[in-house]
């Protein structure tokens, strides 16, 4: 079957699918308020996208942590709320489970990877890969991020007028070639190099493209799991099969010197091929599972550490005063440690590097505030009724502190709304304030008051005081209280790596460059103004008239630093 024939089937499927939806079944009947739709066939679920950040916070401080949308397929679930999202990610997750749709269009695309394995099979894979991502790896890792982070710094120096006058230098195509080289040598073992390649080097180009090309064909997951089911099984196993054994043959050749050096440090990979040898047979993961955990580690150390590098740049850009209290500790950490003065580069050791407590705050706020991932969505396997920690408003205008899901019904995570809960982030959880990260560092060990959660009769112990937990209410993500990373068996099993790498190319630029929102006027007299929309990632663009709002981008106005950049 041809493929434009399958999509025409897959359309005809689902107006048929649809139709009968709304003629034949009865509504859910979600006990829940929520905004009215706005589409009869689609419903108001684009709206999230369409709308951006602010939608969909304000959703949630109308109606609360738990809100009733409308989506092509019936009512949908909109839960921001703690309690209900502990249940949702960790004690409750065999009920809320990843829809068809993502698991299948993600193992065509990565293949048998983390984020579309379920089950055995994903149990299997996380402990494996659990250790691999430790802290003593960490420190392993750090070795190789630093000269590429020096070599960006470089890089963007080398473009700057020599009188020492700011130039307006796109940051982003340069992040996201940091961001693959750091992929490549930390996880393949594979320098990349596109830093030191052309600026219209194709690969690195075309590897940028990824995200917002995802982002566009969300609403295309349901087709592309059509053709999935549809193709034959031999197709798809003799494709796997190809592609398995070219990468093993490229990789395996000894006289490839220009894939493989033998004096390069220890990559995950290297890690997680040891470990996987010496695991029982029952343990063992197969070649196809192992490919599949290269692919999803590159995609994902690639987009969303480019986005959050980019968002954290732009926010010191717009707030000066924080950015030149950063360069303040970065320079105070280095000159502890060089004692020939040369601070060209950040080579701070990690522990020292993972404690600079402004730099950590700087960090946590941006991931806070603009996780990579906004939402994430959830099928429910069986009815079940999702406990909640704040009443939400009902259809009658009323209040619930619980709400009953049928059997397949739609739930969506929102970590955006969750991140921004005023009830768990204070009155000013809208608001980019580093500072608010400060307390937990600044406390002692020995003054700081033990706080335990109670989520169910569960106790999780913490110390105050913390971020994002007030009134022994907290949210279950792995990672600061927030749920950037989810939590649970699902959550991100990469954050560790993923800070570490923010941090030392945050602290390598802005030690030597200061960083200004655009000033200079173009020829029709418009500065650029930088907007991120919300796709399936946050994507930058410049608002018209001076940009055409589509092209990902982020302008700046970049020079070196001067003396007077160190005093906030």
């Amino acid at each position: 079957m041809s493929l434009i024939r399958v999509c025409i089937l897959g359309s005809f499927s689902f107006a048929l699918c649809k139709a009968l939806v709304l003629l034949l079944r009865r509504p859910h009947g979600i006990d829940l308020d929520g905004p009215n739709r706005r589409n009869w066939l689609t419903g108001n679920i684009s709206s999230l996208f369409e709308d951006g950040v602010d939608y969909c916070v304000h959703i949630a401080e109308k109606y609360g942590g738990a809100v009733r949308l409308h989506g092509p397929f019936g009512e949908v679930v909109y839960v921001s709320d703690p309690r209900a999202l502990y249940h949702m990610v960790v004690k409750d997750q065999h009920i809320f489970e990843e829809p068809n749709t993502f698991i299948l269009t993600n193992r065509l695309i990565f293949g048998e990877g983390l984020i579309s394995t379920v089950g055995e099979q994903h149990r299997r894979q996380r402990k494996l890969l659990n250790p691999v991502f430790s802290t003593s790896n960490m420190r392993r890792l750090l070795c190789i991020l630093h000269p590429i982070s020096d070599r960006l710094t470089s890089t963007l120096v080398s473009k700057l007028p020599i009188d020492g006058s700011h130039k307006e230098i796109d940051i982003l195509p340069w992040l996201s070639r940091c961001a693959l080289d750091g992929v490549c040598q930390s996880i393949l073992g594979y320098p990349s190099n596109t830093l030191s390649t052309a600026e219209n080097d194709p690969y690195a180009e075309a590897l940028r493209k990824i995200g917002p090309l995802i982002g566009k064909l969300m609403k295309l997951r349901p087709f592309a799991m059509l053709i999935m089911q549809r193709c034959s099984p031999f197709s798809r196993k003799a494709f796997l099969e190809k592609k398995a054994a070219t990468e093993a043959k490229e990789t395996s050749d000894p006289t490839d010197t220009a894939c493989r050096d033998s004096d390069s440090m220890t990559s995950m990979m290297d890690i997680m091929l040891k470990a996987n040898a010496v695991s029982s047979n029952s343990e063992r993961l197969t070649d196809a599972e192992l490919l599949g955990q290269m692919n999803v580690m590159v995609f994902a150390g690639l987009d969303t550490t480019t986005s959050a590098l980019a968002r954290c740049i732009y926010l010191l850009a717009q707030h000066s005063g924080a950015q030149a209290r950063l360069r303040s500790e970065i320079r105070d950490a280095t000159e502890t440690l060089e004692n020939d003065g040369d601070m060209s580069s950040v080579e701070l050791p990690y522990d020292v590097l993972m404690s600079l407590p402004f730099l950590d705050g700087v960090v946590k706020e941006t991931l806070r505030l603009y996780p990579s991932l906004p939402v994430m969505s959830r099928i429910t396997s069986k009815t079940t009724t999702l406990p909640l920690q704040f009443p939400a408003r009902s259809r009658s205008g009323g209040y619930t502190s619980t709400v009953t899901i049928p059997e397949g019904a739609y739930t969506i995570i929102s970590i955006l709304a969750a991140n921004r809960h005023q009830e768990v982030w204070g009155a000013d959880a809208n608001e980019w304030r580093p500072e608010r990260w400060l307390s937990s560092h600044l406390a002692a060990p020995s003054q700081a008051q033990e706080v335990k959660f109670s989520l169910d009769g569960e106790d999780v112990t913490s110390t105050s005081p913390t971020p994002g937990a007030k009134d022994s209410v907290r949210f279950p993500g792995v990672y600061s209280n927030m749920m950037t990373f989810l939590g649970g068996s699902r959550s991100c099993i990469g954050f560790k790596f993923a800070e570490m790498e923010l941090k030392q190319v945050i602290a390598t630029l802005v030690l030597r460059l200061h960083f200004s929102l655009p000033t200079e006027r173009n020829a029709q007299g418009h500065v650029k103004e930088i907007q991120w929309k919300l796709k399936a990632f946050h994507i930058p663009v410049v608002k018209p008239p001076a940009g055409d709002g589509m092209t990902p981008q982020v302008p700046l106005s970049v020079r070196l630093v001067k003396k007077d950049d160190f005093i906030w």
